[in-house]
């Protein structure tokens, strides 16, 4: 790479780490960059999972508040997750990407619609406790919250764009929660997801990664998503769920015009 194109793809962390911690999506903005200073479809993918993890972990950490009340659901939600992303990454690393993108707007445009409506679902759920704690989850919506853990952790394994707007959408159709408190639950899932399916890249793929582009990725990621958690957090929630919808219509067309 040279030097411009450097600073291209630390940048392009920046924004994406950025745009991860309060929305989702920033793999839109990464991805097309890794893609136009030479890197392949695959390899590109898997630099830009990994590199990425940073602007995971410093969102997750910025809205460590929003999780206050929600370690007994995460918990059982990261298994899910898990398991997810390394059946995103065998996917990744065995199919053509055309076997699985072309259900890729359709999975988008269904979390749009779930987070547009999100409010009126909401009012036929069990009220949160005014102790801030989660309310109880039944198990049939336990099961549907693990089945939806599941399918965005292969989603996020296998290529990511747009990962946290189905999280959003589908947590959010099954939990009375605010939006706030679902991207923070949906923060630290991705986390989960990016690491688990990285390392799963960097045991059986190490060929395929560019470790420059990584390594510029994470260094931007970082600080985007430290920032961008800390001012995020304040936004309200109609701010936030107009974002949402947008960021996640953006995505339907770029993935549609690909």
């Amino acid at each position: 790479m040279t030097g411009w194109e450097m600073v291209a793809v630390a940048a392009a962390g920046f924004a994406a780490g950025g745009i991860n911690a309060v929305v989702g999506s920033g793999t839109l903005v990464s991805f097309p960059v890794l893609l136009a200073v030479g890197l392949p479809p695959v390899p590109a993918t898997i630099s830009n999972s990994l590199g990425l993890i940073a602007g995971n972990l410093s969102g997750s950490i910025g809205y460590r508040r929003e999780l206050r009340g929600q370690r007994r659901l995460l918990l059982r939600l990261l298994p899910a997750s898990v398991l997810g992303a390394l059946t995103g990454a065998f996917l990744l690393l065995h199919l053509p990407a055309s076997t699985f993108e072309a259900v890729v707007p359709v999975l988008v445009g269904v979390a749009v619609v779930l987070v547009a409506v999100q409010p009126l679902v909401q009012r036929r759920l069990p009220a949160r406790p005014d102790d801030g704690t989660a309310p109880p989850v039944d198990g049939r919506r336990l099961a549907a919250l693990f089945a939806g853990a599941y399918a965005t952790g292969t989603y996020g394994g296998y290529f990511a764009a747009s990962q946290g707007v189905l999280q959003i959408g589908i947590f959010g159709f099954l939990l009375r929660e605010s939006l706030q408190r679902l991207n923070a639950i949906k923060n630290v899932l991705t986390l989960a997801v990016n690491t688990v399916a990285a390392g799963a890249y960097v045991v059986v793929a190490t060929d395929r990664i560019d470790w420059a582009a990584a390594g510029l990725l994470a260094a931007g990621s970082l600080v985007g998503g430290a920032i961008s958690s800390r001012y995020g957090r304040r936004l309200p929630s109609g701010v936030l769920r107009a974002a949402i919808v947008v960021l996640g219509i953006v995505a339907i067309l770029v993935l549609v015009s690909r």
